[in-house]
């Protein structure tokens, strides 16, 4: 691949469109206040499927370089981002996962925890947002191709399977609103 061509793809407007929402979901995650939990959900039941149409929308790159981008979350953030997630979530933190290839041999249930797939987006599109920030371009576009790759194999579909529970309990939240303005009608 030319230079001129990397420089244009990791320019796109699609990837630029993608670097945004990424690194809105980073600070969000990385903020120190804490949300109520009903706002909390609200974010992410919008930023979320913001961010799997931007990583859909990325254009097809191959790596350059033969060694991997650096990273840069370091287990400590990733713990610290799931710990979070976790206290914000609480008891609704674990969930029923059925698109796991483990649910299709086993006789039991599969919990996932909205926490850790959470952290696991997280850590790669920081990853990749920090590797955007130094605005070398090979390294841009080798970060560039292995986001959209695990997009594609991994943090997709995590994505997706969290966003079910969230939407859950925002509608759980939803629907009890609704209850509670019927009980408050009189009825005579």
């Amino acid at each position: 691949m030319e230079r001129s061509d990397t420089k244009e793809i990791v320019y796109d407007k699609s990837v630029i469109d993608f670097v945004a929402v990424a690194v809105e979901l980073s600070v969000f995650l990385e903020k120190e206040d804490q949300l109520p939990r009903t706002e909390w959900i609200d974010k992410m039941l919008k930023i979320l499927p913001l961010l799997y149409v931007k990583a859909s929308l990325l254009p097809e790159t191959e790596a350059i370089e033969d060694v991997p981008p650096a990273t840069f979350v370091r287990e400590e953030d990733y713990s610290r981002v799931a710990s979070r997630v976790s206290e914000m979530m609480g008891e609704e933190d674990v969930y029923l996962d059925v698109f796991v290839d483990d649910m299709k041999y086993s006789d039991r249930p599969v919990s996932g925890f909205i926490s850790e797939n959470i952290a696991d987006i997280y850590q790669d599109i920081r990853n990749f947002v920090s590797i955007y920030q130094f605005e070398l371009i090979d390294q841009m576009n080798d970060a560039l191709a292995v986001c959209s790759e695990n997009f594609y194999l991994f943090w997709g579909q995590k994505l997706v399977n969290v966003m079910r529970p969230l939407h859950a309990l925002k509608s759980r939240g939803v629907n009890m609103d609704f209850t509670d303005m019927d009980e408050g009608i009189n009825r005579d």
